[in-house]
């Protein structure tokens, strides 16, 4: 059964617009609280979120939500998402939820959920939250109401998990780093964290107003990072989204690593180490065919999975893997955490670079990317563009085109109206060409 409210990450959509109101985050923090409270004992919930304004809104409705189920709920402010799904474990709660749209504009916001072992939720789990929703949910009795708390030290606590992914005693002295965190969730943390490891820090994107976020700056916009790097001679910068769990990687002149190079190098160290499990990359099929290649040269494999950071951790877990990520910056060590962490990935560079003495420059190309293309087309209500006969004809055409020197990949987006159009091919003249064929085609149908 498909899912009619949750997308590929969570439920996402424009702030006080269906589904991202007040009146439907009750409904959810009431359902997965029912979900979650299996029995009659006290149940919590923590609750983090980034600097949209929008998310007081949401937080406050959630918490109505899940108290009026029984649930107990620690409110943890503005964390990076990696920290909800920590504090979830950490603090023995039954679920937790992230309020965040990622990478998008303040205008957008979302709801993540995360089960009690830190994990984002099964399509399983999801498809039954969905079910409590169409139902009336019992709600508990008044001596059962849960209670509220604000926990401030949340983002403290994450930090020191974060510190303690690197070996002990290493320090970053020698370094000079711009942190650019999107004006988001680790505005705060990410620059402590840095200066504690020793490092001297130039900070971007740390004056949050509930509408800056991602806007100008980010993993979304490293031009803003990779400008401060070069003006203030800086050794790395590294770019974080609005809720940190994406990286972006500025090396030394100015030139920017996306999550597909930052991933290549990791497994290749870890590989070199005995570290990396199953002799395996897990990434999503956006990926760069050069990736590919880069691994295979390696004796290593790349594992390819739906696009979604979730999916890529759900067959990291299944087949026992401890690397994988995405091209757009998710970067997943179940070692150390249980989604994506920009800045435990971005320590990971660092860490890099202080072991092997080398700049960034050399370590954030580790191969060259087939040349790669992608193209949004939005669509409008109630349209379904991939189902038209043209638009499968023109697939079809352009897969037998480049059957034998890349590949074409079509994609409706799980959190917005778009259809991703994305091919690589060296030939540059007919990427172009299928890209233009497919674009044109789905524009008609919609």
């Amino acid at each position: 059964m498909a899912r009619k409210l949750f997308g590929t990450d969570g439920v996402r959509g424009r702030a006080n617009t269906y589904p991202m109101t007040a009146e439907m985050a009750l409904k959810l923090g009431a359902a997965a609280g029912r979900y979650f409270r299996k029995d009659q004992g006290r149940h919590r919930v923590v609750i983090g979120k980034d600097t949209r304004l929008s998310g007081y809104m949401l937080e406050n409705a959630l918490t109505a939500g899940f108290t009026s189920t029984g649930m107990d709920v620690l409110l943890l402010s503005p964390v990076p998402t990696p920290a909800v799904g920590m504090l979830t474990t950490t603090m023995r709660a039954d679920v937790g939820v992230m309020i965040s749209a990622s990478h998008n504009p303040h205008y957008d916001n979302g709801i993540k959920f995360f089960g009690p072992d830190g994990f984002k939720l099964s399509d399983e789990d999801e498809h039954e939250i969905e079910r409590l929703l169409e139902s009336d949910v019992m709600p508990a009795q008044a001596q059962n109401i849960g209670r509220a708390k604000h926990i401030y030290d949340g983002r403290f606590r994450y930090g020191e998990r974060v510190k303690s992914t690197l070996p002990a005693g290493m320090n970053f002295a020698s370094l000079k780093v711009v942190i650019d965190c999107a004006n988001g969730a680790s505005y705060r943390t990410a620059p402590e964290v840095l200066w504690e490891l020793g490092a001297e820090v130039v900070p971007v994107g740390v004056s949050p107003n509930g509408f800056n976020i991602n806007e100008g700056c980010g993993s979304t916009h490293p031009e803003t990072a990779a400008e401060a790097v070069v003006a203030h001679g800086a050794d790395v910068g590294i770019c974080l989204d609005g809720d940190a769990d994406r990286v972006m990687i500025i090396d030394e002149t100015g030139q920017v690593a996306d999550g597909d190079q930052i991933m290549a190098l990791l497994a290749s160290r870890w590989a070199a180490s005995g570290r990396l499990k199953g002799s395996a990359l897990v990434a999503t099929v956006m990926s760069n065919l050069g990736l590919e290649r880069f691994l295979e040269e390696q004796f290593l494999s790349l594992e390819r999975t739906a696009v979604g950071d979730r999916y890529v951790v759900a067959r990291m877990r299944t087949g026992g893997f401890n690397l994988g990520g995405e091209q757009s910056g998710h970067i997943v060590m179940t070692d150390y955490a249980t989604t994506g962490d920009g800045l435990v990935a971005g320590l990971q560079f660092l860490a890099a670079m202080v072991e092997t003495g080398q700049r960034a420059s050399e370590l954030a190309q580790q191969f060259e990317p087939v040349p790669q293309k992608l193209v949004n087309v939005r669509f409008g209500a109630g349209k379904q563009p991939l189902n038209d006969p043209n638009v499968q004809a023109a697939i079809k055409a352009g897969e037998e085109q480049l059957a034998q020197t890349g590949r074409l990949l079509i994609r409706k987006s799980g959190t917005e109206p778009l259809i991703r159009v994305m091919a690589e091919c060296e030939d540059i003249d007919l990427l172009d060409q299928v890209i233009a064929s497919v674009v044109e085609a789905v524009e008609a149908a919609t």
